[in-house]
């Protein structure tokens, strides 16, 4: 049950990942795999040119900061608490959506899959956080469900300094989309995903940008 504001219970926490390990161990050791392959590779080319010592040293300039990202994903968690993001890696931080000074809409394009989340500014020299909303491949896709985009749009309404209100709208308009039955590709999120320029890694909309959007949607 939620915590209600004043009684000293905690807030609720909702998952904001996967919650099913298995897929998650199977991507953590694909991604390991990966990384041996990737820095065995370099590793055998720097080997034949300047022997064993350069090649083990290529191989670990390659392989370790590649093992630090596949290891940094997989121990990344994030709930929602209240109006609150909880962030875990190898520590854990928070992210109050509904203080947070600057909030954007951004697109990631790796290899034909988009990604569209909420880049929220922590603000005070503190790095931004990224919550992915929706990942699309084509014309299909996998979303937040309803439950998480609700409470992710309740806690954006009424954040002043980022104009909260914009994000939250556009999160209900998905919202409406989903409730009306419409296919992924006429929903507002695969919409922004599909507008984003191709070839291009990150794609940031801010919020004058969103704000345009939302005011096309029915």
């Amino acid at each position: 049950m939620s915590g209600v504001p004043g009684d000293g219970t905690p807030p609720e926490r909702l998952p904001l990942f996967a919650a099913d390990p298995k897929p998650r161990r199977r991507r953590l050791w694909s991604g390991i795999i990966g990384v041996v392959i990737v820095a065995a590779a370099f590793g055998g080319i720097a080997g034949l040119i300047g022997g064993q010592l350069p090649g083990l040293v290529a191989a670990a300039v390659v392989g370790l900061p590649m093992l630090y990202v596949t290891l940094f994903a997989f121990r990344r968690r994030i709930w929602l608490e209240g109006t609150t993001l909880v962030i875990r890696t190898w520590g854990v931080r928070r992210v109050d959506l509904g203080t947070a000074p600057e909030v954007e809409v951004v697109v990631t394009d790796v290899r034909g899959t988009r990604t569209v989340g909420l880049l929220v500014n922590a603000g005070h020299r503190r790095r931004a956080v990224k919550l992915d909303l929706a990942v699309f491949s084509g014309t299909g896709g996998r979303e937040l469900g309803p439950l998480e985009l609700r409470r992710i749009a309740d806690a954006l309404l009424n954040n002043t300094d980022a104009n909260g209100l914009v994000f939250s709208e556009l999160l209900v308009a998905e919202l409406r989309a989903e409730a009306r039955g419409d296919a992924v590709a006429e929903r507002p999120l695969y919409r922004l995903a599909a507008g984003a320029p191709s070839g291009r890694y990150l794609q940031r909309f801010p919020m004058q940008a969103v704000s345009r959007f939302v005011t096309t949607l029915d």
